[in-house]
């Protein structure tokens, strides 16, 4: 079975039966350099050095096979927004690849990553400043679907789906602000994972916005979910299933292509047959998310990128200059209808125990057309699970091999374990 359709089990399971495992740590690693960059494109990777990588390869080899070492020899990309010694940290930006030219140090999650055993095989193409959601990037080329040269991976995680599709990582790390990971993992049909506001230390990474931002990862296999998702965990993860969930009424989803509708209905019956009660809600007040989402996100990309505006895209400079015309009194009544927000949800979560909604309400985004308004679009539907600062996970659906609209699963915050072992019972189920 090639890399690219490996999970981590079925390569660890290898690496144990192996007579020389430390020489199949070395060849999964060779394996994974040269999958990389293989979407049209070619800029699944905005930094790699395969030396750097294959020495790193012989460092996770040499590590004993235990318990201490969960992710030994697992090839894994990491997204341009978090310090790895020796590169450029862009945040996807050739103004900060040049002003970060040579990073001293490993950010936390690189130094976490390297400490569980990972073999990292690069850092991946992401939006501008991770501050935005199609893929598209000026600087450095729009990021294209490996094997779809016609579709858009969807961001700001672009990089990191594209890196799983090709087979140059068999996990990869992203993060999700207003659904930067849920989005490409729905376009492109992969698991997508953001753990809870709060999990994971984001020394040596570049924020977007604090108040949302978050860690994660796009992976290859739901049965992987559990062990990726301890990697931010300040405990092991294990929880038994859920019972209920609720699943958002055909009110709120007018704007969905029938596909995704359809995907949705595939969702229920899924989890129905595991056991679970659905309840069908509707939420009238998730319609002013984005007025609160939106200009919190933009005052705070604003502190972190003063004086720097004018260096990036029109659409992003427009938004920090909104963002820092903003004046705290407008803040902080902003923030405090953030608190009533998130209160609302940890009341709705705490009734249904999980949410279920679409991850996008279209299939794909079309490489080349006018994405002006797909950001507002695909937000709708994301930013009420940013707001909450929940854990959700992507669960992801084909139709003749194809995306066929993804579906996010929320639970309340700190309640990642439920969710993980969910996603993982779901895969084991559909093989």
């Amino acid at each position: 079975m090639p890399l690219a359709w490996k999970s981590i089990r079925e390569l660890q399971t290898d690496l144990a039966a192996s007579p020389q495992p430390k020489a199949e740590i070395v060849k999964a690693a060779q394996t994974a350099l040269s999958n990389a960059n293989q979407n049209a494109s070619k800029n699944t990777y905005l930094w790699r050095n395969e030396a750097w990588t294959l020495a790193e390869a012989e460092r996770a080899a040499s590590l004993p096979a235990t318990s201490d070492y969960p992710l030994r020899g697992i090839p894994i990309s990491v997204k341009d927004c978090f310090d790895l010694a020796g590169s450029p940290t862009s945040c996807g930006t050739h103004f900060y690849r040049e002003l970060n030219s040579t990073t001293a140090q490993y950010s936390w999650l690189v130094t976490h990553l390297r400490n569980a055993g990972a073999v990292i095989t690069g850092k991946t193409h992401l939006h501008p400043l991770a501050y935005g959601i199609t893929g598209e990037n000026p600087d450095f080329g729009d990021c294209l679907q490996p094997g779809n040269p016609t579709a858009l991976t969807g961001g700001s995680s672009s990089g990191a789906a594209a890196s799983i599709l090709e087979g140059s990582a068999l996990a990869a790390i992203g993060t999700d602000t207003g659904g930067s990971i849920r989005v490409p993992a729905a376009l492109c049909g992969i698991p997508g994972y953001r753990a809870s506001l709060g999990r994971g230390d984001w020394r040596g990474g570049a924020h977007l916005a604090p108040s949302f931002d978050t860690m994660g990862w796009l992976f290859r296999d739901l049965e992987d979910a559990p062990l990726l998702g301890s990697i931010f965990a300040p405990q092991p993860l294990s929880a038994s299933l859920p019972t209920r969930f609720a699943i958002l009424s055909q009110s709120f989803l007018q704007d969905c292509e029938p596909e995704v509708i359809e995907t949705l209905h595939r969702s229920r019956r899924e989890l129905e047959s595991l056991g679970l009660t659905a309840t069908e809600i509707e939420i009238d007040w998730w319609s002013d998310s984005m007025e609160i989402f939106a200009p919190i996100q933009a005052s705070e990309a604003a502190k972190i990128h003063h004086g720097h505006f004018a260096k990036f895209e029109p659409s992003i400079q427009q938004r920090l200059e909104w963002g820092a015309s903003l004046n705290e009194s407008t803040v902080e009544q902003l923030r405090t209808r953030h608190a009533t927000f998130r209160a609302r949800m940890d009341t709705l979560l705490a009734e249904h125990q999980l949410l279920v909604l679409p991850a996008a309400p279209v299939t794909r985004l079309p490489a080349g057309a006018d994405h002006s308004q797909t950001r507002t679009r695909l937000l709708r539907y994301t930013t009420p699970i940013s707001l909450a600062g929940v854990p959700a996970i992507a669960i992801p659906y084909l139709k003749e091999n194809q995306p066929s609209g993804g579906v996010q699963i929320a639970a309340a915050h700190e309640d990642d374990a439920t969710l993980l072992t969910l996603a993982a019972t779901i895969g084991s189920q559909r093989k």
